[in-house]
């Protein structure tokens, strides 16, 4: 390999040296300047400004979970919408059904999530 070659990477590398010591001062800094002191407020769980009514470390129920998982494969789907639809202009015939069928496999997935009851908190 030429020298050449090595040369165009040295403002790379000088960069990734500069933000490493940059950062291992600054982490540096903090721990030496920060109070380490863990008080009894500090330690204690957080729970919106009032005392905990329990444990921190209770379970859940799974329902919070495959709501949460499901809000987010439904969320996700305005991902793939405004960019459709902002280039909606521009696409082909092919473009507007491919989305049509993406549209309705989701909303095959809603109303099977809603009969299995999924939905519900109860």
């Amino acid at each position: 390999m030429s020298l050449l070659y090595f040369l165009e990477y040295n403002s790379l590398f000088i960069y990734l040296c500069l933000a490493f010591a940059i950062a291992l001062v600054f982490v540096i800094i903090s721990y030496l300047f920060a109070g380490q002191v863990g008080g009894t407020e500090k330690l204690s769980t957080y729970e919106c400004g009032f005392e905990p009514f329990e444990d921190a470390r209770n379970t859940f129920d799974i329902k919070f979970y495959i709501i949460a998982i499901l809000f987010i494969i439904f969320d996700i789907e305005v991902a793939y919408l405004f960019p459709w639809s902002v280039m909606f202009n521009f696409t082909s015939s092919l473009g507007f059904w491919v989305m049509i069928d993406f549209l309705v496999e989701l909303v095959i997935g809603y109303i099977y999530v809603w009969k299995k009851g999924s939905l519900d908190l109860d």
